[in-house]
This record gives structure tokens, sequence and C-alpha cells, in this order.
């Protein structure tokens, strides 16, 4: 693969490599590019910012989730026609899923790829210091390639003095730009992520602003050069875990789509379409009832909570889920899609009933926020996988559902040792979270459960 391409890292979580990403993508859109948009990690929310900047769709780049090859595929077939890519780390440059070791970072994935690193430091606080950081982060790696620092929370020009040469002379990295304090272009935030960006109506607006200063003070020359220096990467022909080649639908999957569901990794819906699935968008808060002729549902990730008493509005909605899923519809559901199917919710505003297909009530803010990598297996049968196959998958959750343990759809490994997730007959609701390009045969299941009930349906 020959597409330029470029890293933006961070020294921790909130240094502003969203913002800096966000005005990078939009100067070089601007400028006539096409501009395809990675998000390192499972984050679902930082990528809705990077796609409005873009004009297109982010893809997810986790090294831990999906591995290195099927990263490299889904890289490649996202960058066809791109100009530049530009990827987006997560927390800092060397902060993964444990303590020790490169497995889910930035820095793994920037190795991955053969690509620049532009380092974004905030220095809010700090001003000669700020090069002791930079000579921390170029020397802890050198296969790390490091090609400038950008500074961010600039207080003043005297501030920007101390902070470029103690980086410069102390760190040997040239200071390619900086952003001064602005609240104007500051993203605002929900613990412990960005707010989802369908909830601000100002982000074109905020986006045009933040274009304005990265243009003003960041050296976007610079930065395009270095990405279009980056190594060729060796992809090969493996497809990876799309198919050798397109796959004519065998399937009508109908996925629930509008404010309420809208944090779908683009890359399930990619591999659902090229194995074989026609996606029938359908809106939970809007329409009266599914569209006809599914062979199977996908309630995916969002946060219907947000829109609790509308959803439960809707009855005629929730009366057709209900009578499909009695008739034996298979049905996927992650996180936002299991608050859905339970019995309804409460916590916020009042109790809401909801579809009713898993047997509990859904409660918010009793712990807080739960976030994190997950190891599991399947606990049993599901339409996804036979008993007994492992998955890598992503927790990011509000909610408590206390689901029968009898039922359950996973046990947990790690971090801890529990059951999750409820499974019966075609239906699998999980607050799991899993990028199916991890493996392909998550997919080809789901399809081939939904054909065979296709098949049932139209004999005679």
């Amino acid at each position: 693969m020959q597409t330029p391409r470029l890293v933006i890292a961070g020294n921790a979580s909130g240094a502003g490599k969203t913002t800096v990403a966000i005005g990078l993508i939009a100067a070089l859109r601007a400028r006539g590019l096409r501009v395809q948009p990675f998000k390192c990690g499972p984050d679902y929310m930082d990528p809705a910012y990077l796609s409005l900047a873009a004009g297109q769709a982010c893809r997810s780049v986790d090294s831990w989730l999906i591995g290195r090859q099927a990263m490299l595929s889904v890289m490649a077939r996202a960058c066809t026609g791109a100009d530049v890519a530009i990827v987006e780390g997560i927390m800092g440059l060397y902060d993964g899923r444990s303590g020790l070791g490169a497995e889910g970072t930035t820095a793994e994935v920037a190795k991955w790829l053969r690509a620049p690193v532009l380092l974004v430091l905030d220095v809010g606080r700090t001003a000669q210091s700020a090069g002791a950081i930079a000579l921390g982060f170029h020397e802890f790696d050198h296969d790390v390639q490091i090609v400038g620092v950008v500074l961010n929370n600039i207080a003043d020009p005297a501030h920007l003095g101390r902070a470029t040469e103690a980086v410069e002379a102390g760190a040997g990295l040239p200071v390619l730009g900086h952003l001064a304090r602005n609240q104007a272009i500051t993203l605002p935030e929900r613990h412990p992520c960005l707010l989802a960006a369908g909830e601000r109506d100002d982000l074109p607006a905020r986006i045009d602003r933040i274009q304005h200063e990265v243009e003003a003070s960041v050296d976007v020359d610079a930065l395009l050069q270095a990405a279009c220096a980056a190594w060729p990467l060796p992809v090969g022909a493996n497809p990876g875990p799309f198919p050798p080649s397109p796959r004519p639908p065998r399937i009508r999957l109908g996925v629930a789509q509008d404010e309420a569901f809208d944090l779908y990794q683009p890359g399930n819906l990619d591999l659902l379409t090229a194995w074989g699935a026609e996606l029938v968008p359908t809106s939970p808060l809007r329409d009266a009832a599914l569209p006809p002729g599914l062979d199977g549902l996908y309630f995916g990730p969002g946060f219907p909570e947000l829109h609790a008493a509308e959803l439960a509005a809707n009855e005629s909605y929730l009366r057709s889920v209900r009578e499909v899923t009695e008739a034996g519809l298979p049905v996927y559901a992650e996180c936002g899609g299991l608050i859905y199917l339970c019995q309804g919710l409460t916590g916020v505003g009042g109790r809401h009933a909801l579809a009713g297909v898993v047997p509990a009530w859904a409660k918010m803010g009793e712990r807080g926020v739960h976030v994190g990598y997950a190891l599991a297996v399947t606990a049993q049968d599901t339409l996804i996988a036979k008993r007994g196959k492992r998955l890598r998958g992503y927790e990011f959750y509000w909610a408590r559902v206390a689901l029968p343990a009898e039922q359950a759809a996973y046990r947990v490994l790690d971090p801890e040792d529990r059951l999750e997730g409820y499974a019966r007959a075609g239906i699998l609701a999980s607050h799991l979270r899993l990028h199916f390009a991890s493996d392909a045969a998550l997919v080809r299941s789901i399809i081939d459960v939904c054909a065979r009930r296709a098949e049932a349906r139209a004999r005679p």
C-alpha cells in the first residue's frame, strides 16, 4: 500500500490529539485531498468527529482486538482512492491494554503501519519540562518514528518560546505547530471520553474554527510531507477478514440506525455487506414498524438512554420487534441494543418500558461507567459461534442489567471471571462489543443463521 499516512499521538489522554487530528483532516480536505480517517482502539465517539471533518466514515485500527493482518487489510481496503490517511491514537502513545508491553498501543499500530508519528504535547502546566517529556517519548522506543511535536494549551508567546526551545534543544525534535488555550476549539467531554458528536449542534462550526486554528499555527505542509515519506506497506494479496471476491446478497439484515443507535463500527457493516448481507436501515425512534421481509436484525451500540422516552412511546415499533423475535427472527444486539431489547430502562427520568425480548430491566447510573477490553468465551451455542469460542471484545456502558445466568451468552475470562449477556434460540444480546474483523467466521455465522431462517420462511 502506497497511501501517505500519519499517526497523531498524545503524551496522555486529553492532550489534544483529537483537536489536532480534526483540524489537520479538515485542512487537507480543504486543499482538495481525499482524507481517510482512522482511530486507534475501540473508541466509538472520536470517530464521529473525524468522520465529520473528513466527509467519510472513520475506521478503527486496533492491534489487540483484530490483530496485525486483519488491521492491515481493513486499512488497505478503506484507503482505496484516498490521497492520505490520518490515524488518531488512543490515550498516550505508549499506553495500551496493560502496564507493560505494546499490545493495544498507538506505538504498536504506528510500527505495524510503518507510519510517522506526530506527538501532541499538552504543555498547559509546564514549559521547559516539555523538553524532558518529549525526550522521553523520543527515546522510549527507537522503532517509533516521531517526526515532530505540536504544543497544545499555549498561554502566550513567551510560553511558546520556552516550550519550543526546550523540545527542540532538549529532545532534538522540531516543533511543527501549536494551539493556544481557546475554549472555542475545545471539544466538550463526557467522562471518560468525548461527548457524542450527535449531541452537539454546533459541531460543523466548531470544526471550521479548529481547521482555521490549525492552518494558522501548524505547519500543514510539513505534516503532509512527512505522511508522503511513509514507507510502502506490504499488505500482500491476503484479503484478511474479507472474502476474496464480493459475495451476492443472501439475506436482508435490518440495522437500527438513528440518533439512539449511531455508534456502529463501520468495519462491521463493511464485513456484513462483503459476506452477503443487504443492510436495511430502520429507525426505532421514527418508524412505525420494522421493514418487511427481514431475515435478521442488528441493534448496535448507541445512547438509547438519551432517547428512552421517545423509544418507549413508539409502541407500534416495539410491538413489531416483539412479534418477529417471538416468530424466531435472529437478532444480534450490542450494548445499547441490549438495553433496547430489555423489558425497560430505569434511572433516566423515570421508568420506560421497551421491547421486552430480554427478561430483565436495565438500570442506569448505579455504579458509574464500565469501560475496557475483555477476553471472553461463548457460554453456549449462539448465532455468532458455537459454545467454547474465544473472543476479544470491548465494553463501555453505564447500564446494569441483571441477566439470568442460565442463559448467559459469554463467560468473561479477563479482566475478571463473570457471566455476560443473554442468548436463546437466535437471539444474542450483550454489553460486549465485537469487531468482526477479528474473525470473519463471526460474520459468516450470522449470515448463515439468517439465511437458514430465510430459506425456512420461503418454503411452501
